[in-house]
């Protein structure tokens, strides 16, 4: 199992629970950006460049990950993606998607964009907080404790 960020648009504060959990548990966390995201020096944790541009960061993600692998990302699509390839997909928040509740997401997803480009303000998401980090560092450590007994 490698442990694949979609860095462009990953909350700040999931870096570092991110980096130890990879340190401790010895598995490989590729942070994919198109830019230069600062890491500390560690066999386990590394930085992907990508070029600029539109999803460029899904593209590499989507091309790369294998079955098992742990894709961290709050893009629908791209868990979407993910989920078909036998990835497992987590979002910043600790919600752990899979293939019984994606095609809801995607469903609501578009929804609210068919919304959204109608004029209707549908507001935004609620800022990241403590208890995101916390749920996400809870659900980051049952799949990498699932991943042991396998």
């Amino acid at each position: 199992m490698r442990i694949l960020v979609d860095a462009d648009a990953c909350p700040k504060a999931i870096k570092p629970i991110l980096i130890k959990a990879s340190e401790r548990c010895e598995v490989e966390c590729i942070f994919v950006a198109n830019i230069a995201i600062p890491l500390p020096n560690s066999k386990w944790v590394s930085r992907k460049i990508v070029p600029s541009g539109f999803d460029e960061a899904d593209k590499y993600i989507e091309d790369n990950i294998e079955p098992n692998d742990l894709v961290i990302t709050s893009d629908i699509p791209l868990a979407s993606d993910c989920l078909k390839q036998g990835a497992q997909v987590l979002t910043s928040k600790g919600e752990e998607y899979s293939q019984d509740n994606i095609k809801q997401k995607l469903a609501i997803r578009d929804f609210m964009d068919q919304m959204r480009s109608s004029g209707i303000d549908t507001g935004g998401s609620a800022p990241f907080g403590d208890k995101d980090k916390a749920a996400f560092a809870n659900a980051l450590d049952r799949i990498l404790a699932r991943r042991e007994t396998m």
